[in-house]
């Protein structure tokens, strides 16, 4: 005969185990693609973007985040917890990811359902790497409007090649034919919200990684968000960079440390009318482009709060790279922003789109490394409007999820050794436990190259170029090269360069 009080104790035991898993928090991580450290409200941008200024003012902004500088060694960084090398990706995406797990994983065996929307520019696919849910780009860049086949009586579209590989979980769509309505930021929300919704009544956590292809080029968006900003690039590169840089200061982002670079663009005024043109429908779109990126941000906030699961969700916002000077060329029917037309941003507007730093993505200088990041999480974190100067590192985001998530990295993994992570959660830092970063960061793509340890930072551009030094705390935008006051720290991290390069490569 059964236990009557041992039946009762088990019937109270298991609602209190599930509102236990319930009380982990949901975790959305949203990453831009090519978006520049002033590209949004928040970090100085005239761009309308109050969803995401909603979520700085109701949490934490980083003003020392850093990426790699290049969009697929970031996002091996971002999903691992471990510098790109270490898993095989200093180079190219090409072949599984090695020694390491994946945020997927992780959060998975900690109870999470695990969705995954937009693009991985990854080999591995993600239902292959603890994700329960997928669709998006798997590779790099694709049309906005269309990626695939050439749809009725549109112009052809602008692609370097038309059989990009998308995935509706496991199914392989290559060539992918959109419907007319597709859009790429729509249509990775689109996912995003079903999955919400089919998911609502779970007595777990969700994980939601939105990785948009927004603003990348090719610069497309949708006529009535283009509109919104007609005639407010007329007054050129010169005027919106200034005017980003006062906004800095005013939202206290930047202090007098940080000078303005030396400008990169050509005077607004050398171009003919032509050009200014063209320019101003480059910016324009490039704006509309973010703007709809926060707006579809917006409605995933909405969804939360219609669920009632918003107040419990950490949201984290950050991009891949600085914004790109990279100029792709293919031929097109000319109309700037539509299906019909490639059209990249180019190193004049992405000098303004990293203000006030220098240079750009591909580049270990800081125009190229820093990113926004955004933390807000309304019922665990509490705080507002907070700016958080703690230098830190896309191999930090694994091991602050695994905080949120109160999951356990594992030494090995289906019978595989793996590394430690390389990062450090970020959460001590938001409590004020810790303000000073102990351990180097490194930087390695193609021919840039970095170190920094405290305030000093060690970097070049170029198969032989020279190290600079820079000191980021009195001079944050790298504008006075001191490595030859102070050539025994420079040698110190250059010796630190060498070292970390010897044990992560494999």
């Amino acid at each position: 005969m059964k236990n009557p009080i041992f039946i009762l104790l088990l019937w109270l035991f298991i609602p209190l185990v599930g509102k236990a898993q319930q009380e982990k928090p949901n975790i959305v991580l949203i990453l831009a693609d090519d978006l520049g450290w002033s590209d949004i409200g928040s970090y100085g941008s005239e761009v309308e973007t109050p969803n995401l200024d909603w979520l700085a003012e109701n949490g934490v902004r980083f003003t020392q985040m850093y990426n790699t500088s290049k969009c697929n060694p970031s996002r091996a960084a971002l999903i691992t917890g471990l510098y790109a090398q270490q898993v095989g990706y200093e180079s190219t995406y090409e072949q599984p990811l090695k020694n390491g797990i994946t945020f997927g994983e992780l959060l998975q065996s900690a109870g999470y359902r695990t969705l995954w929307a937009g693009k991985h520019h990854g080999y591995d696919h993600p239902m292959d790497r603890g994700f329960d849910r997928y669709f998006g780009l798997k590779e790099g860049a694709s049309n906005h409007f269309n990626p695939g086949p050439r749809r009725g009586n549109e112009p052809q579209p602008a692609q370097k090649r038309d059989d990009r590989p998308f995935y509706e979980d496991r199914k392989l769509m290559q060539p992918y034919s959109v419907q007319q309505d597709y859009y790429s930021t729509d249509y990775f929300t689109k996912y995003a919200l079903q999955w919400l919704e089919e998911y609502k009544d779970e007595d777990k956590p969700f994980f939601l990684y939105i990785a948009y292809t927004s603003p990348h080029d090719p610069l497309m968006a949708w006529p009535e968000d283009i509109e919104k900003y007609k005639g407010k690039y007329s007054e050129g590169y010169e005027s919106i960079r200034q005017k980003r840089y006062k906004k800095q200061k005013k939202l206290g982002i930047i202090d007098d440390t940080h000078v303005l670079s030396e400008a990169t663009y050509l005077p607004w005024q050398s171009l003919s009318d032509s050009l200014r043109n063209i320019e101003e429908q480059k910016m324009e779109v490039y704006a509309a482009m973010i703007d709809r990126m926060d707006q579809k941000i917006g409605e995933i906030i909405e969804k939360l709060k219609s669920l009632n699961k918003f107040e419990n969700t950490v949201f984290l916002f950050l991009s891949d790279n600085g914004a790109s000077a990279e100029v792709v060329t293919i031929p097109g029917d000319g109309k700037i922003g539509t299906v019909g037309h490639w059209t990249s941003l180019g190193p004049d507007w992405a000098n303004v789109g990293n203000t006030p730093l220098r240079f750009f993505k591909n580049y270990s200088f800081e125009g190229g490394i820093k990113t926004p990041l955004i933390i807000s999480w309304p019922k665990g974190l509490g705080h507002q409007n907070e700016i958080n100067s703690y230098p830190a590192h896309l191999i930090d985001i694994l091991p602050t999820l695994a905080e949120l998530a109160d999951a356990s990295y594992p030494s090995e993994f289906k019978g595989n050794s793996i590394f430690p992570t390389e990062g450090k959660s970020l959460l001590p830092a938001i409590r004020g436990e810790i303000t000073e970063r102990m351990e180097p960061i490194f930087w390695e793509w193609r021919i840039g190259r970095a170190v920094r340890k405290g305030d000093w930072k060690l970097v070049a551009h170029g198969e032989n170029a020279s190290w600079e030094l820079y000191n980021l705390k009195l001079d944050p935008s790298e504008t006075i090269n001191i490595i030859d006051q102070e050539p025994e720290i420079a040698n110190e991290l250059a010796l630190e360069f060498t070292n970390w390069k010897e044990r992560v490569s494999f």
